[in-house]
């Protein structure tokens, strides 16, 4: 059984993350916290690439092992591509994501559907002790919403709602999610990669 670290301590991305690499034989996914790594680390990149680096390169200086990591979030054509990287900290760290998807749709209040349109990005870093990080981008599509709608996700999946679906991505179940999501579009593609290269 091969073991690769995961730079998170969100348990609902490591669910996700579990999920969709469940189809390589023999490869278990662990937590920094089950790894007994507890670094504070400092997200401090300009871009989302720069920080799913940061994190993997850190974890693996540390622990001397293949670390994945990645960094994803919300950018809102127009609010000039707010919150993006700083998804997760927008309002604060503690803010729970009602209010801020609340917060959001009152920002776009009175927008027509055609100016509403936003991405959901993620980069995925696999940093491999003695050699070049790779970094990889995944994207999917859509609007944000009206309202909050769904109970499946989690984040702002309740806001972003899919034209092609006319459902939020917390509407649509975690098998579907997974298969059309940024963050599982980068994670096959990491895997790719590493397979390719003879890493995995």
């Amino acid at each position: 059984m091969r073991t690769i670290i995961f730079a998170t301590g969100n348990e609902n991305k490591l669910r996700e993350i579990r999920e969709i690499m469940a189809d390589i034989p023999d490869l278990q996914i662990i937590s920094m916290k089950e790894a007994g790594v507890h670094a504070d680390i400092v997200e401090d990149g300009n871009t989302f690439e720069e920080n799913a680096r940061i994190k993997a390169e850190t974890v693996s200086r540390i622990t001397g092992t293949i670390v994945l990591a990645d960094d994803s979030g919300l950018s809102i054509d127009y609010l000039n591509g707010e919150p993006g990287i700083y998804s997760s900290r927008y309002l604060g760290e503690d803010t729970s994501y009602h209010i801020k998807n609340g917060e959001l749709i009152k920002r776009l209040e009175g927008v027509p559907d055609e100016k509403r349109t936003a991405r959901f990005v993620c980069a995925v870093a696999a940093a491999v002790p003695g050699e070049e990080t790779r970094v990889v981008r995944g994207v999917m599509e859509g609007q944000i919403g009206y309202e909050e709608r769904g109970e499946n996700g989690f984040g702002y999946d309740p806001i972003f709602f899919l034209p092609s679906y006319g459902k939020t991505s917390a509407e649509i179940s975690p098998e579907e999610k997974n298969r059309i999501s940024h963050r599982g579009k980068a994670l096959r593609a990491v895997r790719k990669v590493m397979i390719e290269e003879g890493i995995l």
